[in-house]
């Protein structure tokens, strides 16, 4: 066994002085990440589309008008759908009858609404959007 002994040197106290952490206010732009996720605009692209599609006569539903790639298209608008934080699809067809989806990031939207002639209209206008229904819906022209 070795004789070997090792005394730690005493060290002075440090007092370290006390101190209240600042209060940091919420930032802005964290706060309003929420209200630009795809859900908020989904939200408010559905009731301005519900909006317009309720103030067309009877024989009319609402459409979107796409100018992309040198073309114009028209959606009939069946539904929109989301997946944040930042992709919108629209789901309709075509003037041929054609299925279409429409995937978007959210700031490219841009919404000509259009109306065209509805294609059973014994049946009540639907509105868009399943999970986001106003309680004093629009009534039908």
């Amino acid at each position: 066994m070795s004789d070997f002994s090792f005394k730690m040197p005493e060290l002075p106290e440090i007092k370290v002085p006390s101190f209240k952490a600042p209060v940091i206010p919420p930032n802005p732009q964290v706060t309003s990440i929420k209200e630009n996720l795809a859900e908020q605009f989904v939200v408010r692209l559905v009731a301005m589309i519900n909006e317009y599609n309720m103030s067309l006569d009877a024989n009319k539903q609402v459409a979107l008008s796409l100018v992309q790639f040198g073309q114009t298209l028209t959606l009939s608008v069946e539904n929109i759908g989301y997946w944040n934080p930042s992709l919108i699809v629209f789901y309709g067809t075509s003037a041929d009858g054609l299925p279409m989806r429409l995937i978007q990031h959210v700031s490219q939207i841009n919404c000509l609404l259009t109306a065209v002639p509805r294609e059973n209209i014994n049946e009540p206008k639907r509105r868009i959007g399943f999970a986001i229904e106003s309680q004093s819906a629009p009534t039908e022209k």
